[in-house]
């Protein structure tokens, strides 16, 4: 073995494999197609501006270009490779093609060395090639002291700027150079360059191992080569899915899958344990949570496609499983896991506990009714359910079952109290009619002549009809679910506006007039109730109200002790109030003494004839016709 071989067999793998000539490149066929052309026709561009995420190739292609217009049969579009240029330049030796780290060489001093230098002409080659890699990294004095250069180089000069972020790059610089983006290779490109360098050193890898390096290097060349080598390490020529799997530390296919059907099944429990098991074996749980995203977005891919695609393919056993789990699972289940997850991810880069945002997603996921978002949109369903059943005559909720609301003639209208004698059938009874009884009875009208009334009716009478039941409702009731409902108000206004969502988190309904709520805040709070009652978070938060509960209300706000409201006991009410309450909630009307009188020797001297009384509303209705 030769001196030159040497280092050459000490080298990491992705930096013995690089690409050497345009043909060697894979997946960056517009950039080939680009320089290529650019060679042969002497249009070489005395700036250049790579773009693309790590491990793309940005680099390679720089040294390729570097090789193209140093060759001594050159330039040309395939260098030798053999000459002492593209040898020295393989080797990262040509004093004419300069590498420069802009993340430690990103001062002015480091600028002005590079100008210096620049005056100077090739060595041995053609041209002197600068290769300045993570280019965004260099500060804002060094890009100005670097412009007037980059813009007038030598005629011998070409730089190459490689980034993985264009947007720190000035604008002053980019429309001084060619910009070229890298795209990020396949997971079957990436396979097939692990599969190739596999074959040229000699290793033995199954293709469900390379799929599964291929998978993890995340669209980097070098990431995938790295692995490899690792991997050669760790079990030596002869490598299998099961050390694959070990030394790139994913999660067990089983626990994921059981997890993911925990979910699915509304087993919150199971889920956390899934989580402790993770735990258990010495995963982190922010890995577990991405490796439960990844395994979430397969079974969502899955059974969009019906399919098991190409990129996602591991071994014909694993993606049997994979179809299965993903063909049972609902993609709306899914879709709410990716996106609690992700929320979960974010907290955790922003400083939260990995395991405890990570538990969070899965029990809200599993349990959504515990999601407080969706406790805003149950609380809104819920009052516009009320609202519907009370105007077509349904049953409201917690409402007694032998009562019955009639809406004929739209909101206020009342119809008299009677009761439902025993002999009279469905059809004695006519509407607006009442029988002699009880001064507390109930009319019910008959379901087909409600029906036809609410055809007739027209539908803005409709849409009146809930603001009259709820002008007409108590106001207690009113005033209970607006405080059942005040947790999701304040998610909505927080979803919107985190500060004022804590604001009003501090305050609660105490009192309904109408369409006018009054919160209260603790006496000891007049900062925040002023704060709530700027104009805009007035707005916000009534908006939030009447998207959570139905209506168009409007805000007040008070002071008060903690003792108020919610916690204190509601006077007792009067006979009085007990009546109004009857009454309304049976639909009933008070008749007088006198009439009272009347109906009852009416229906007395009936029963002694032996006739049975009919309906009061009935023999009215014949005595008017």
């Amino acid at each position: 073995m030769s001196a030159q071989q040497q280092p050459l067999e000490q080298q990491s793998l992705y930096r013995r494999h690089r690409p050497r000539t345009f043909e060697d490149v894979v997946g960056q066929e517009a950039v080939v197609r680009t320089l290529r052309n650019a060679v042969q026709r002497g249009q070489v561009h005395h700036a250049y501006l790579f773009v693309g995420s790590r491990g793309t190739g940005k680099t390679s292609m720089a040294k390729i270009l570097a090789a193209c217009l140093n060759c001594e049969r050159g330039p040309t579009v395939e260098p030798c490779g053999r000459c002492e240029s593209c040898v020295s330049i393989a080797a990262a030796s040509s004093l004419d093609v300069i590498e420069l780290d802009a993340a430690s060489s990103n001062s002015v001093d480091d600028i002005r060395e590079l100008r210096e230098s620049v005056a100077y002409a090739p060595v041995s080659g053609r041209r002197k090639v600068y290769i300045l890699d993570e280019a965004h990294m260099l500060s804002t004095a060094a890009w100005n002291a670097f412009l007037k250069t980059l813009e007038e180089p030598p005629p011998s000069t070409v730089f190459v700027l490689a980034t993985t972020e264009a947007q720190k790059v000035p604008a002053t610089v980019i429309d001084r150079c060619h910009r070229f983006d890298f795209q990020r290779p396949t997971v079957e490109q990436i396979g097939a360059v692990v599969g190739s360098v596999a074959e040229q050193e000699s290793i033995q890898i199954p293709p469900a191992a390379v799929a599964a390096i291929a998978r993890a290097a995340a669209g980097s060349f070098r990431d995938a080569l790295g692995t490899l080598e690792q991997l050669v390490t760790y079990s030596g020529a002869e490598i299998t899915v099961d050390d694959a799997l070990a030394v790139l530390g994913v999660t067990d296919a089983a626990l994921l899958a059981s997890t993911i059907d925990a979910v699915a099944a509304g087993d919150a429990a199971e889920a956390l344990r899934a989580i402790d098991r993770c735990a258990s074996a010495g995963r982190d749980a922010a890995a577990f949570a991405s490796d439960l995203e990844r395994h979430a977005r397969e079974l969502l891919v899955v059974a969009t496609l019906g399919d098991v695609p190409p990129e996602l393919s591991l071994t014909a056993e694993a993606d049997a499983q994979l179809r299965e789990q993903a063909l049972d699972s609902d993609p709306a289940v899914l879709v709410r896991l990716l996106e609690l997850l992700g929320e979960a991810m974010e907290a955790v880069r922003a400083g939260a506990d990995a395991r405890t945002r990570l538990e969070l997603a899965l029990v809200k996921a599993a349990r959504p009714e515990l999601d407080s978002l969706t406790r805003a949109l149950l609380a809104r369903v819920d009052s516009l359910e009320r609202r519907a059943g009370s105007q077509l005559g349904a049953e409201p909720p917690r409402r007694p079952a032998a009562a019955a609301v009639a809406a004929p003639g739209g909101p206020g209208s009342r119809q008299s109290a009677s009761r439902q004698a025993p002999a009279a059938g469905p059809s004695s009874a006519q509407p607006g009619q009442a029988e002699q009884g009880d001064p507390t009875a109930t009319a019910v009208k008959a379901p087909a002549a409600e029906r036809d009334d609410m055809r007739s009716q027209p539908a803005g009478d409709l849409a009146q009809g809930a603001d009259g039941d709820r002008a007409d409702a108590p106001a207690g009731e009113d005033l209970q679910e607006l405080r059942s409902a005040w947790p999701a108000v304040v998610e909505v206004v927080r979803s919107r506006n985190a500060l004022l969502g804590a604001l009003i988190e501090e305050a609660r309904p105490v009192a309904v007039a109408g369409s006018e709520v009054t919160v209260a805040f603790s006496a000891g709070a007049p900062f925040l109730k002023k704060k709530a009652e700027d104009a805009a978070n007035r707005r916000a938060v009534s908006e939030a109200l009447c998207s959570v509960v139905s209506g168009s209300w409007t805000l007040a706000y008070t002071l008060g002790d903690e003792s108020d409201g919610e916690d204190s006991p509601p006077p007792p009410a009067s006979e009085e109030e007990w009546i109004r309450r009857l009454m309304q909630e049976f639909d009933a009307e008070e008749l007088s003494a006198e009439q009272h009188d009347n109906e009852r020797a009416a229906e007395s001297a009936a029963v002694g004839d032996g006739v049975a009384a009919p309906p009061a509303g009935a023999a009215a209705g014949e005595e008017g016709g």
